[in-house]
């Protein structure tokens, strides 16, 4: 029987939990590098037993760790981050000079095919790639070298590239979203990008229709249809049917279309994910409940999903990486909220259980699903 993997990323460790394909009862594991902030955690689609986490403090500075053996042991594999060329300075809209700055690695995407072939992307907004499994890292420049970065501006929580898409019928395409800059597309692995941000719209740039400056706080897709992308961006559900090349509003009847985290149903492209947040200066669920929002259509009609979920009194945050879907036959859903909590549900949302509390603010949630 298949079983699955949850890797939780924390505000003080990692947390590895797991259980078979019934995902009734589960044997937790941590905290891993308690006491240290672990940003993301990410399996290797090509190696079942290879994950590899984003450990970081404003003291000590960053490091990528690795696992080979399903997170039971853990070891340090590289904080070499090399910049092509001389780093860059982004502007803010005052037109004050800032240099670039290296804080911290926020999403690390491994190769589809390679286990030793991951992706990094940074905050200040730099994309980076191993391909000797973590020991070294190169930048890939042509994505701050397409010339738009004195138009980049960070989000509240800094100027973080946080999402990396990769397309599985194409290797040489990518997308990746930053915060506050706005979705890029490469079509040629990395060499060159363009922005891919037209119909998006944002009251609190200069120009709220400008090719630069949104706030997207997260995008999904589904591997089934590559082409099909959804977004959470600071204010609005969107979708594109064209690879980006236009995106429209889905934000439909939701109760609030501010939110961070997105994704989609394993085996139904059309099923999508949000957990609306009241505001973008009221950081919890509105009304104090927290209900996952979920659409059968692709967008526009959206249901309500509350059973198991607090309906009263609640007051956490679901941060942009803290959603993911397991592969099993009745796709899993779980996501981790800033008060500690792990939910998932093993019916594709209808219902819901803790199956961890108390642990830090989460910051990351990711799944394996294992033969």
């Amino acid at each position: 029987m298949s079983r699955v993997r949850v890797l939780v990323g924390t505000r003080k460790g990692a947390f590895v939990l797991e259980s078979d394909g019934k995902r009734q009862k589960w044997e937790v594991s941590g905290p891993h590098f308690g006491g240290w902030e672990i940003y993301h955690m990410k399996g290797s689609p090509a190696d079942p037993n290879r994950i590899y986490a984003s450990q970081s403090s404003s003291w000590f500075g960053q490091q990528v760790q690795r696992s080979n053996d399903g997170g039971k042991t853990w070891a340090p594999v590289g904080n070499k981050f090399i910049y092509d060329g001389v780093p860059g300075t982004h502007m803010w809209y005052d037109g004050t000079p800032h240099p670039w700055e290296f804080k911290r690695i926020w999403h690390l995407e491994p190769s589809l095919t390679d286990p030793d072939s991951v992706y990094a992307g940074a905050e200040d907004a730099a994309l980076f790639q191993t391909k000797d499994g973590g020991q070294s890292w190169q930048e890939l420049s042509g994505l701050r070298g397409h010339g738009s970065g004195p138009k980049w501006q960070p989000g509240a929580g800094g100027m973080g590239l946080h999402t990396i898409v990769l397309d599985p019928t194409d290797p040489g395409r990518m997308y990746i979203a930053i915060s506050a800059a706005g979705c890029f597309r490469t079509d040629d692995g990395g060499k060159t990008w363009r922005p891919i941000n037209r119909g998006l719209h944002s009251q609190y740039i200069p120009d709220p229709k400008a090719e630069v400056g949104h706030c997207v706080h997260r995008i999904a897709m589904h591997a089934s249809r590559p082409g099909v992308l959804f977004m959470q961006k600071h204010w609005d559900v969107m979708r594109t049917d064209d690879a980006g090349e236009n995106w429209r509003e889905i934000s439909g009847n939701l109760p609030s279309d501010f939110g961070f985290p997105i994704d989609i149903h394993a085996h139904e492209p059309d099923t999508v994910y949000v957990v609306p947040i009241k505001s973008d200066s009221e950081h919890y669920p509105p009304e104090g409940k927290l209900r996952v929002y979920r659409s059968r259509s692709g967008g526009n009609e959206w249901e309500p999903l509350t059973k198991g979920l607090p309906q009263q009194d609640c007051y956490v945050n679901v941060l942009r990486d803290s959603m993911a879907v397991d592969s099993m036959e009745e796709c899993g859903i779980y996501f981790g909220t800033t008060g500690g909590q792990v939910y998932a549900s093993a019916d594709s949302g209808d219902s819901w259980t803790p199956i961890v509390r108390d642990l830090p603010a989460v910051v990351s949630v990711e799944v394996q699903t294992l033969a």
